[in-house]
């Protein structure tokens, strides 16, 4: 799978393009390779669509050392992406921060988003100092990368993937290289406000998917439902699941997210 990457005024995007037809972009997690899609992709060319994933600025093999990791930045090397392609409009697939970079970007350009599929949606904020300051030492070298590997295995409540120890190695590795730590505090901290803002905005057709014990919700349900309420879109909970039902329930999750897309694609 080759790596190619869009040029961008401060930085490159890392992506991978696979199959044909159709584009759907996905977008992963802060904290995360593009690869959190590799249970997904096979399933979305198969049905004759053209995937596209993307490692988000100062992740996986993007650039280091961008100035903004807002939603809204990260909603722009989308918008970017899609225009680039020349293959647009495109369903957007986000996880996470990513699902508001999605909203923003559906928001913004609505001639280049067919639909929003927003999986564990992280889509607004609110202002917690203590909080920030907490991540900031967490998240601090040399114990930084530890620290987050350790929450990442809680994201997996149920089952984890056959392949988990290996892709939790190589995220590892990812994690140790210069600025990239940097840039998952930066996602971190960043507001999510400029996605909250947008919501009444967007008129693309919009799925959100939540594992019911997401760890990263007090009330995934809720949350979930207040998402899908406010863009008149539609909600489905995946039991037992965590923030990554796609990886975790990969056939059944892959099924709902097909079905949505070939409604909208």
């Amino acid at each position: 799978m080759a790596t190619q990457f869009l040029e961008r005024p401060d930085g490159k995007i890392a992506y991978d393009d696979q199959g044909s037809g159709p584009l759907v972009v996905c977008v992963p997690s802060m904290g995360d390779l593009r690869g959190e899609y590799r249970f997904l992709v096979p399933q979305i060319t198969a049905a004759g669509y053209r995937a596209v994933c993307v490692d988000v600025r100062g992740h996986g093999q993007s650039s280091t050392g961008w100035p903004d990791y807002s939603v809204g930045a990260v909603g722009s090397d989308l918008v970017a992406l899609i225009g680039g392609l020349g293959a647009g409009p495109a369903v957007i697939v986000g996880t996470s921060m990513a699902a508001g970079a999605g909203v923003w970007a559906a928001a913004e350009t609505p001639q280049q988003v067919l639909g929003l599929v927003l999986i564990g949606p992280f889509v607004r904020s609110e202002p917690n100092r203590a909080l920030d300051l907490l991540v900031s030492v967490m998240f601090a070298r040399p114990w930084g990368a530890a620290t987050w590997l350790m929450y990442y295995a809680n994201l997996y409540p149920t089952r984890k993937p056959p392949d988990f120890a290996d892709y939790r190695t190589a995220l590892r590795k990812n994690l140790a290289e210069p600025g990239r730590l940097e840039a998952l505090h930066g996602m971190l901290s960043a507001s999510k406000n400029a996605s909250e803002e947008r919501l009444p905005r967007v008129k693309a057709p919009a799925l959100v998917i939540m594992g019911s014990k997401d760890p990263d919700f007090k009330d995934p349900a809720a949350e979930a439902q207040w998402v899908a309420q406010n863009l008149h879109g539609r909600c489905e909970m995946v039991k037992d699941a965590g923030h990554y039902p796609h990886a975790e329930m990969p056939d059944q999750v892959g099924e709902i997210i097909l079905s949505f897309i070939r409604k909208v694609a």
